[in-house]
């Protein structure tokens, strides 16, 4: 009962501990002093910026960069606005085609000038645009705010030693292109040195830094010394360069730019929602941006020289301190933790308690945890009814703390569930048809799943092999460590700054092993030190987890924070001899999690807070002389099947417009100007093609030629493309109701398939007008648009 009672100790412990750690700081009031970063004074500009959404293009953010240049000049940065054409080529989508994103934006830069001015530049950025749609109070009123408050503070601790460059971007949303415009062509770009990017996920929850350039060594110095409370490890970093995501900082580092870059991802549902309003921002996440960012500026400003370039180190936040040494002191975390490790076997076989078997079991268990874990955790998201996707997720991140507990009472059931039929034995069968039971019920929700069979599979032969006969503490626990050990030192071979996320862990769990006799010393000590050590190891991992719950939709990935738990936990969750009150408890979390699970899965969650999205748009081909009613959703709700009309919407293709069919029914056609597409020809012999689609704010489009041209240009901007006959190119413009390509060719005949699509915002004035929707469901992205369509073959 002792053990039990520390178990709960350990976990509530931690628990608070790791809830704790991850609150934002306490907003300060708009009155607070004016020394002191204040979301209060911050939020004004939020709520002028936020009042509705404002793309790139529209007058509602034109309105918001005239706002943005008189808050500028009366900071005295002399803003000026920079009209150009930003042009991406992005690489990373999948599929034969090519893809360009571009459009004509309007940056806002401003300079505090320093006493040198010909030093290089510390800038602050972020972006002024908001997605369709949504209001954009986070992402990023909340960063543009940040930015005008801390130069605010800059300027009030007196001149800084170099120029200070305020750059608020448009067209992050469309795809990062006020910043291309900014790097590609604007003088002050080859003056920056050094970068802030403040960007959000979100509407809450902690600032991370997450990102940061290569070489990174002389950055995490400067953030370690300026960071307040900081949260940021080099395994945000590691991953995020595997991910397809972006912000502004991407242009910046590839323009050879060193930084680092910020963001909070708490409260989802808000990301690039109708619900990102001033009223849900937390100002506690937006006090924590300005407060973590202006530390490190005032360093950057102020300071006589800006990071150079050196070796990327290892680190990680520990509560309010940012731990950071080079890679190859992994090595020696590990050598220490497996001298602890070895001591603690030595003591544990004088006094007799180690038994060389168990060691192999603790091993099985390890791997046990590890395949049982994906599987049942895997079962869970599948088990929801909701799909993989953005908007699919939305069921998900409506009820976010619900889902987040569901997942933790399995976590903590399989947990618990290996450490108890590893104490006791003879559960061996009973553990491998629960987890092959588990791996093939993943195929009973959104089809064949082999991956939860697979480790499903896994997991009952593992279960097979080590939960024959009872397992002591002490090998048991070696087991376990020594397999968490192995993949340790892998991970510092291979990804060397990542592997702390291990190692520490293991150094702690192994230092507890050693001062408690691997579990079954006698000192009276001995659970005492468990209970703290346990929790102080929990308080440290769960932030982790929750950061893996948050940034993906694969809550496989927790399975890596329930192994780090169980090493720091395993004395205390290991069942002892015939017990059978620790499996009773494993089984009734399991449960409780599935019963979380299936909440999740019927409870009614849309609600005005919590709206369910819509997409409807009336579509216009004019060469076919039809209209459409359509709707981009993965599935049709109730109001969106009424908001197509009467017909019954089939899937449709509609390119350039969508990818992939979308749901649509017949229209009456309505007057309007067709969108226009002519060929020109340059006294140089240049070829070139103008596109135009009156009063819209968006494009569409589709080109393919049949044979391959050269020095392409978008509105006088190269890009490769167009350069291999037969592979359609896709470019989707934004800001400006006109564009133009030009190029050259050495083929003196040739052709190039047009497909064109102008969205206009608003529904049609002609059209018949949508039904009123109800307060659960909210328009969402381009929705309530008109769009029309043509297509022409030009020939040369």
């Amino acid at each position: 009962m002792r053990k039990d009672l520390g178990l709960i100790l350990a976990v509530l412990a931690g628990l608070v501990l790791a809830f704790w750690s991850e609150q934002p700081p306490r907003p300060l009031a708009p009155d607070a002093p004016a020394t002191v970063f204040s979301a209060g004074r911050a939020m004004a500009d939020v709520t002028q910026m936020a009042a509705r959404p404002h793309p790139t293009g529209s007058p509602a953010n034109a309105a918001v960069r005239d706002y943005l240049v008189g808050r500028m000049t009366a900071l005295g940065l002399n803003p000026q606005v920079q009209s150009a054409a930003g042009v991406r080529r992005v690489d990373r989508y999948p599929g034969p085609e090519t893809f360009v994103l571009g459009g004509q934006v309007q940056n806002i830069v401003g300079v505090l000038p320093g006493r040198d001015r010909a030093a290089p530049a510390l800038a602050i950025m972020a972006h002024y645009d908001s997605v369709p749609g949504s209001p954009g109070a986070a992402d990023d009123a909340a960063g543009v705010a940040s930015a005008l408050e801390i130069v605010r503070l800059l300027k009030l601790q007196g001149t800084p030693a170099r120029d200070v460059i305020v750059l608020i971007t448009d067209g992050e949303e469309g795809g990062l292109l006020g910043a291309q415009a900014f790097f590609d062509q604007h003088p002050l770009a080859k003056r920056i040195g050094y970068l802030l990017n403040m960007e959000t996920r979100g509407g809450g929850g902690r600032v991370q830094m997450f990102q940061t350039a290569a070489n990174n060594g002389q950055d995490v110095d400067l953030l370690a010394r300026g960071a307040r409370h900081p949260l940021a490890s080099s395994l945000t970093v590691f991953i995020y360069k595997k991910m397809p995501n972006d912000t502004d900082f991407t242009v910046s580092d590839k323009a050879g730019v060193q930084g680092l870059n910020y963001a909070f991802i708490g409260r989802q549902f808000d990301y690039h929602s109708p619900t990102s309003t001033p009223a849900n921002l937390s100002q506690g996440a937006l006090q924590h941006m300005g407060e973590e960012v202006l530390g490190v500026a005032r360093l950057a400003a102020f300071e006589p020289s800006l990071p150079g370039r050196g070796p990327d180190k290892t680190y990680s936040n520990i509560g309010p301190w940012l731990v950071a040494y080079p890679p190859m002191v992994g090595w020696g975390l590990l050598a220490v933790a497996a001298g602890l490790l070895g001591w603690a076997v030595a003591r544990a076989r004088k006094a007799g308690t180690f038994v060389l078997m168990d060691v192999a079991q603790g091993l099985g268990a390890g791997l046990y945890l590890i395949a049982a874990s994906v599987t049942f955790l895997r079962l869970a998201r599948r088990a929801t009814g909701a799909g993989f996707g953005f908007i699919e997720q939305r069921h998900l991140l409506a009820q976010a703390v619900r889902w987040e507990v569901a997942l933790a009472l399995v976590a903590f059931g399989v947990m618990t569930y290996a450490a108890a039929s590893l104490g006791r034995g003879r559960g061996r069968f009973a553990a491998a048809g629960l987890a092959f039971a588990a791996g093939l019920a993943c195929s009973a929700f959104g089809g064949w799943d082999p991956v939860g069979l697979g480790a499903g599979i896994a997991a009952a032969v593992a279960a097979f092999l080590s939960f024959a006969r009872p397992a002591g503490v002490p090998g048991a626990w070696t087991g376990g460590l020594a397999l968490a050990l192995l993949a340790a030192i892998g991970m510092q071979a291979a990804a060397p700054t990542t592997a702390f996320l291990f190692a520490w862990p293991i150094l702690l769990a192994s230092a507890l092993a050693a001062a408690t006799g691997l579990g079954a010393g006698k000192s009276p000590w001995r659970l005492p030190i468990l209970i703290v050590g346990g929790a102080l190891g929990l308080a440290w991992i769960l932030p982790y987890g929750h950061a893996l719950y948050l940034g993906l939709d694969l809550p496989e990935l927790l399975t890596i924070a329930i192994w780090l738990s169980a090493l720091v936990l395993w004395p205390l969750i290991q069942s002892d001899g015939d017990s059978p009150r620790p499996r009773a408890l494993a089984i009734g979390l399991l449960a409780a999690g599935f019963i979380a699970v299936a909440v999740v899965r019927f409870a009614p969650v849309w609600s005005e807070r919590h709206p369910q999205t819509s997409v409807v748009q009336f579509v216009i081909d004019h060469d076919a002389a039809k209209a459409w009613r359509v709707s981009t959703s993965p599935k049709l709700d109730p109001w969106s099947a009424q908001a197509l009309g009467p017909a019954k919407p089939a899937l449709r293709e509609l390119p350039p417009l969508t990818r992939k069919p979308a749901w649509a029914t017949p229209a009456p056609m309505i007057d309007g100007s067709a969108p226009a597409i002519s060929r020109t020809v340059g006294p140089d012999g240049r070829q070139g093609l103008s596109l135009q689609g009156p009063g819209a704010r968006v494009a569409f489009i589709r080109l393919r030629a049949n044979a391959p041209l050269a020095d392409v240009r978008l509105a006088g901007q190269p890009v490769t493309i167009l350069d291999q006959p037969g592979r359609w190119t896709v470019i989707r413009w934004v800001g400006a109701d006109q564009v133009t390509l030009d190029w050259t060719t050495k083929s003196p005949h040739g052709a190039l398939e047009v497909q064109t699509g102008w969205l206009t915002d608003g529904w049609p004035a002609g059209a018949a007008p949508l039904p009123p929707r109800p307060k659960t469901i909210a328009p969402f992205d381009l929705s309530d648009s008109r769009v029309d369509l043509a297509h022409t073959r030009l020939e040369w």
